[in-house]
């Protein structure tokens, strides 16, 4: 079984996420520093601290209506809630629960949890998983409305470090420098 951990780049107050969306969304983004009308408060929205997983996602910006990728920095706070209240996205028997008890959770919750295979720059998988998480009603209200201190869209970064991968180029030394984070709680 690969081990599951978060990593991610963060600090003292912030923990940074990434998402990926088309133009009009991501240039809101930007200039309000949080989602605005053209983002959909009705709908889970996915937020990824692993930047390799995002990359795999969408296509290191050249997936379409995913050409934008904003680098998010969130309170840790908001981030750690997140966590504790996650409920896995899909039912596994040792999670420690019934089919009917992991239902319920799932209707209860606002919050999911994914551990996905982590990505190296080829895509390829790692031996160990990485969180994503899907915020809905309240949990995607408060990241929108108090969770959010900065947005940055960082897609330029993004396909000049691609061009340099498809080149040959070894591009590890410019990645973020992701550590081994804990939730506090």
């Amino acid at each position: 079984m690969q081990e599951k951990e978060i990593r991610a780049v963060y600090d003292a107050e912030t923990v940074r996420v990434y998402q990926a969306y088309h133009r009009v969304i991501a240039e809101e983004a930007v200039r309000l520093g949080t989602f605005g009308p053209h983002f959909s408060m009705n709908r889970m929205t996915w937020i990824k601290p692993s930047f390799l997983w995002m990359m795999y996602h969408c296509g290191w910006a050249e997936k379409e209506n995913q050409e934008h990728v904003l680098a998010i920095d969130i309170r840790r706070t908001g981030f750690d809630s997140a966590v504790r209240q996650a409920v896995a996205s899909s039912y596994r028997p040792e999670c420690g629960m019934t089919k009917e008890q992991w239902q319920a959770a799932v209707q209860h919750s606002d919050v999911r949890v994914q551990w996905d295979p982590e990505k190296d720059v080829s895509g390829q998988d790692l031996p160990y998983r990485s969180i994503q998480l899907g915020l809905r009603g309240k949990a995607v209200q408060d990241y929108v409305q108090d969770w959010i201190v900065r947005i940055t869209d960082i897609s330029e970064q993004v396909r000049a470090l691609n061009l340099r991968r498809k080149a040959g180029e070894d591009i590890s030394a410019l990645l973020p420098r992701e550590l081994p984070y804990q939730p506090k709680g």
